[in-house]
């Protein structure tokens, strides 16, 4: 892998990450469309400069925490002005073309990293300060950085689309970045995932992803940790990650695909129509502990449950829209008793759909957004059972 970075009109860092070295070589990538192989360049020649005329970034956004539910809610105004659904011809993570430059100046790329132009989180952080005598309004800057990683150049192509060579490519993109963002400052947690489809909100139809650099443990990750501490308070300290994976595999009847180095299942107690839990074989906290033999077997697991989803309803479907969310263990600087460290966190990617028969969506609606209690239309058992006959023939 070769990797390059430059910086953006308005000061923005953009990284390019090639699978092949030599100069001139044509887009390693295959894109779908001549134009854009014809005219990649090699990694040794990434100089194109951004001519654009972008004012300097100044966005910063402010967290206040919610004391009854003891979280973090960021808040952003400038991300109202975000790019909303533009035409293909105007896509800003496509290559640059001659009288049309997009956020990635080159005419060709493998897989391209930016700063977000409207960041969740960004800048220095703080310490958090109290408007009320009671102590109950806190907030802080919203430190951190946000990222787009941009999959292919091919803005007709999907994730599932993509070679092993190319998808192992971007496994060690993400584990590159979250290596990077755990060391700047304020950041606790690194969140790599993502949406595809406008059913889930995406307002960029090109295949992409992002990585959030949180500058708290999120709510999620803050719950099962909580969880693993007392599953693991008991004698013989069992893990609770450990026990379940075991379960699932003994009973067998939600196991989607079992690889010699990874284990994906539909979850006992799934909240969305289809959902899968791909686990690392022996458990690891984050991307960066993971080992080789499960590096090298990750894409093809993980190409063959995308391309199960999108087999899901059947033909004549649209693609199954989904988000792919890797849940990786804070770095521990706002470590609480009440949770498990960090080395007893297992890294897992969750994959699901809203999508929950041909033409209808999960809609989150008065008992999930209102209550956060989750009720599932699909039986797990069922779902499993679909993703395991679609199976690549």
């Amino acid at each position: 892998m070769k990797k390059t970075s430059h910086r953006l009109a308005d000061g923005r860092e953009i990284i390019y990450y090639d699978l092949r070295d030599p100069a001139g070589s044509a887009d390693p990538a295959g894109s779908a469309d001549p134009a854009d192989s014809a005219e990649a360049a090699g990694p040794a020649a990434r100089t194109a400069v951004d001519e654009r005329p972008l004012p300097p970034m100044g966005a910063h956004s402010q967290i206040r925490h919610d004391p009854l539910l003891d979280e973090w809610v960021g808040i952003t105004a400038h991300r109202n002005a975000r790019t909303y659904h533009p035409p293909a011809d105007e896509c800003p993570l496509c290559p640059s073309r001659e009288g049309r430059m997009s956020e990635i100046p080159e005419p060709g790329y493998d897989v391209a990293v930016f700063e977000n132009r409207f960041p969740s989180f960004r800048g220095a952080p703080g310490t958090a300060k109290t408007e009320d005598a009671a102590g109950l309004f806190r907030h802080a800057p919203g430190a951190g950085r946000c990222e787009v990683v941009s999959f292919t150049s091919d803005h007709r192509a999907s994730f599932a689309d993509l070679t092993e060579e190319q998808a192992r490519l971007v496994l060690d993109v993400w584990t590159d970045r979250t290596a990077a963002l755990a060391g700047e400052p304020g950041v606790e947690q690194v969140y790599c995932f993502e949406n595809r489809g406008e059913e889930i909100g995406v307002t960029l139809s090109h295949p992409h992803g992002q990585i959030y650099g949180y500058p708290f443990t999120t709510p999620r990750t803050d719950r099962m940790l909580r969880s693993v501490a007392a599953y693991g308070s008991g004698p013989g300290g069992a893990n609770l990650f450990d026990d379940l994976v075991a379960a699932e595999l003994a009973s067998g009847e939600r196991v989607v695909l079992d690889g010699e180095h990874w284990t994906a299942f539909v979850p006992y107690a799934a909240h969305w129509p289809y959902e899968v839990h791909l686990y690392p074989k022996p458990r690891v906290p984050d991307l960066l502990a993971l080992e080789e033999p499960a590096r090298a077997e990750f894409p093809g697991i993980y190409l063959e449950l995308l391309r199960r989803f999108d087999r899901i309803f059947g033909e004549g479907e649209p693609r199954t829209p989904y988000i792919a969310a890797w849940h990786q263990a804070p770095f521990g600087r706002g470590h609480r008793p009440e949770r498990a460290p960090r080395e007893e966190f297992a890294l897992h990617l969750e994959l699901f759909t809203i999508r929950r028969a041909p033409g209808k969506l999960k809609f989150l609606a008065g008992s999930e957004s209102g209550m956060d209690a989750f009720i599932n239309d699909v039986p797990p058992e069922a779902a499993a059972e679909r993703l395991r006959e679609v199976a690549t023939p």
